[in-house]
């Protein structure tokens, strides 16, 4: 009896659409929805109450930013407005700015404190705070509000944050919006949550929409529902972070958790490990069951015993012979790129007070919310938000939008995100261009992304390049990535090298990898040590390894623990495992249910086991009637629902069915497709398809070639084709062929065959002595 390997393939970077995006966009954690873009959280300088707001705003206003910043989204504080990579600016441009700056300059000499407060500004956006400071400290003292606000900004950066917050009180209590949020700002640095709730309320309730976002991350902190409206207010007002979380608190309200994990198959990095003669696969995450073809018995009768299983992304039609579990090769287990479990460093899921961060009415639905959080990451992502870029090109992609999902990708890979890179990638490939996602894996790998290094690694295993996989594994383990020590253990156990295969499964397996845990189990089997495997089993089944359930189930059952055996059976037939759905509608056929039985054959026939659809309509075939022959001149009659799942499991190679097909076919009088069956059947080796053959061909009077399928049948054991020889050689006058076709029927038996066989023979003897 087999066991499976794992059910996830390396090139497995999790799907949308097609089964790739998602998981890159699942990658932004939880606190990557609550970190604070750099970009917009800064200090500000107050534009408000500016003059020449062009001078003013914008690029520099600020001093550093307070929350925490996603390092691949950390850009130059005081860039706080600008784009990333902005457009260069012309001499025009420069010119104008020039002549600007030496008007408000001359203004100022002669004693013009709008044109102080101006300069001050421009001068500090531009780094000079020496040259800055003078002039913002006599508007300061001339009653500027907007002044003492960038006084402040400037004091900050200097190091002197509680000169600074005394400028901004100033400021604040003047009505400067900004100086509130930056004095809200640092209270909370220094652990005054009240006053800084103060102060940014103050700033949000004057339409600031960075006192906005700051009051709402607060109250969110504090998981106060109060947080959404702020939220929302600073999303509206144009915060792209605002925006971006808002969009991901809607997505986490979906059904779906805004995160769906689905698995993408590919062909083995390791080069293909061996394959039982049926094919299965375990759920990959959303894309449901793999498709499995199921174990049979000999000709004529019902296996019990499961069959040897592997995962891929063809799986080969089953072969319907039954194989003992003491003789069975366990398969090895594929490849993986994306993990299955969540590792230590990724965050759990959401609060309740983030996910609540959406507001509005809760009836919406679900289609409502994802079209709104759509929304919302356009308007981050048309802001250069790269992060909600990705997200869009998720969602873009589910939907099947994939010219479009690869500009936002596009967009946030230029941008440095090495997720939208790697998810790049995958469209490229699935749109033939391998060489293209190579490059996109390449600069994502570079960039630290594990899953485009395991991209990288099954794209060089698949090519035999076994040297350069490795170290693309390697170079994955080492960004964090658990599925490069498990994809070097299937290397390595590729090559041969069970032992350094071993150490890899064993270091990804305590990590939390459960198909690295199944996959030590099944090594450990196939070692001999069934007591070292069972605990690594039940680890990762206990995980969510549907493969394990399965392999579990198949452990206990070869040590006659049918209940046991049957509930990880259960367990994972009810996770969509279709060899297990075969397994347990086979125990349920024996305990008389068949009401059960036709649940699960049908749960797995439609999964694509061959064996479950012979199974199935074999149990619908029994409640009908038998067919009578048709009566002269009468029509066909129409095909039943059994005969059309006989027909499908023929389709897959079931020679059993085949042959039942054939009958059915006969049974109608339809003989031509009757003898396309027995013949398909009879050439893949069936016996009683090769004797059924050989009825319909003497029918016809074709003796000659019934006499080849009958000898087919003969020595693969049917003896009823041996006594059909036996007769045919006496009609001939071949007396002693007809005799030696006796004893071979004699031999064979069934008793009725061997009864009519020995008289035969006996009047063959009596006529050649007479």
């Amino acid at each position: 009896m087999d066991f499976m390997g794992d059910g996830i393939n390396l090139l497995e970077m999790g799907r949308f659409a097609h089964e790739h995006a998602v998981t890159a966009v699942a990658a932004v954690s939880v606190a990557d929805a609550t970190v604070a873009d750099a970009a917009d959280v800064a200090y500000a300088v107050d534009a408000v109450d500016a003059v020449d707001t062009a001078c003013v705003g914008g690029a520099g206003d600020a001093a550093y930013p307070a929350y925490p910043a996603d390092p691949a989204d950390a850009v130059d504080p005081l860039e706080s407005l600008t784009p990333v990579e902005p457009l260069p600016v012309t001499d025009a441009e420069t010119d104008a700015e020039t002549e600007t700056e030496a008007r408000h300059r001359r203004a100022a000499e002669a004693g013009d404190l709008t044109s102080m407060s101006v300069l001050g500004a421009m001068l500090l956006r531009r780094g000079d705070l020496d040259g800055a400071e003078p002039y913002l400290r006599t508007a300061t003292a001339e009653g500027d509000r907007a002044a003492a606000n960038n006084l402040g900004v400037l004091l900050h950066q200097r190091g002197y944050p509680d000169e600074a917050a005394c400028w901004w009180r100033i400021a604040a209590v003047a009505g400067s919006a900004a100086a509130a949020h930056a004095l809200g700002r640092h209270f909370r640095e220094r652990g005054d949550e009240p006053a800084a709730e103060y102060w940014l309320r103050q700033s949000a309730e004057q339409g600031h929409a960075l006192g906005a976002y700051a009051l709402a991350d607060l109250l969110e902190h504090r998981s106060e529902p109060d947080a959404a409206r702020w939220l929302r207010a600073a999303a509206e007002q144009g915060h792209r972070e605002a925006a971006y979380r808002l969009a991901r608190a809607l997505e986490r309200r979906s059904p779906d958790g805004g995160a769906p994990e689905a698995r993408r198959r590919a062909p083995s990095a390791a080069g293909g490990g061996p394959r039982g003669p049926g094919g299965s696969g375990s759920p990959g995450g959303r894309a449901g069951a793999g498709r499995a073809a199921g174990p049979a018995g000999p000709e004529g009768e019902l296996g019990t015993q499961p069959a040897a299983v592997t995962v891929g992304p063809d799986p080969a039609p089953g072969a319907d012979g039954a194989r003992d579990a003491a003789s069975a090769v366990i398969p090895a287990p594929r490849s993986a790129a994306r993990s299955a479990p969540r590792s230590a460093a990724e965050p759990a899921p959401p609060a309740a007070s983030t996910a609540a961060a959406a507001g509005g009415p809760a009836a919406g639905g679900a289609s409502v919310r994802q079209d709104e959080a759509e929304q919302w990451y356009r308007q981050a992502a048309a802001r250069g938000h790269r992060r909600a870029a990705l997200h869009l090109g998720g969602i873009l992609e589910r939907r099947g939008e994939l010219r479009d999902a690869a500009r936002w990708y596009l967009t946030a890979a230029k941008d440095g995100e090495a997720r939208a890179a790697c998810a790049l990638a995958f469209l490229l490939k699935d749109a033939g261009d391998e060489e293209g996602a190579a490059v996109w894996w390449l600069r994502a790998a570079q960039d630290g992304d594990g899953n485009a290094a395991n991209a990288l690694g099954a794209l060089h295993a698949a090519r035999g390049e076994q040297q350069s996989a490795e170290r693309w594994y390697r170079a994955a383990l080492d960004a964090g990535d658990v599925n490069g020590a498990y994809n070097l253990g299937l290397l390595c156990a590729a090559q041969g090298r069970t032992g350094q295969a071993e150490q890899w499964y064993r270091r990804a397996a305590y990590a939390g990898h459960r198909e690295a845990a199944n996959a030590l189990a099944v090594l450990l089997l196939q070692a001999g040590d069934p007591v070292g495997a069972e605990p690594w089993f039940s680890k990762a089944a206990e995980a969510g390894s549907v493969d394990a359930a399965f392999n579990l189930g198949i452990l206990y059952a070869g040590r006659d623990e049918d209940g046991t055996a049957l509930g990880w059976y259960a367990r994972a037939a009810a996770a969509g495992h279709t060899e297990a759905a075969l397994q347990v509608g086979m125990a349920c056929l024996r305990d008389g249910d068949e009401h059960a039985a036709e649940r699960h054959l049908r749960c797995a026939a439609g999964s694509g086991s061959a064996e479950a659809a012979f199974r199935l309509a074999t149990l619908l075939d029994a409640r009908q009637p038998p067919l009578g022959a048709p009566a002269l001149g009468e029509p066909l009659g129409e095909k039943t629902e059994c005969e059309e799942w006989y027909e499908r499991a023929a389709g897959q190679g079931h020679r059993r069915a085949q042959v039942r097909i054939g009958m059915l076919a006969a049974a109608r009088g339809d003989v031509v497709e009757a003898a396309r069956w027995y013949r398909e059947a009879a050439e893949a080796g069936s016996r009683n398809g090769a004797f059924n053959l050989g009825l319909l061909l003497a029918r016809d009077g074709n003796e000659r070639e019934a006499a080849l399928w009958w000898a087919r049948a003969a020595r693969a054991g049917h003896g009823r084709a041996a006594l059909r020889l036996a007769l045919l050689a006496a009609r001939r006058g071949e007396l002693a062929e007809g005799q030696r076709w006796c004893a071979r029927a004699v031999e064979l038996g069934p008793a009725e065959v061997a009864d009519r066989a020995a008289a035969l023979r006996e009047a063959l003897h009596q006529e050649l002595t007479a």
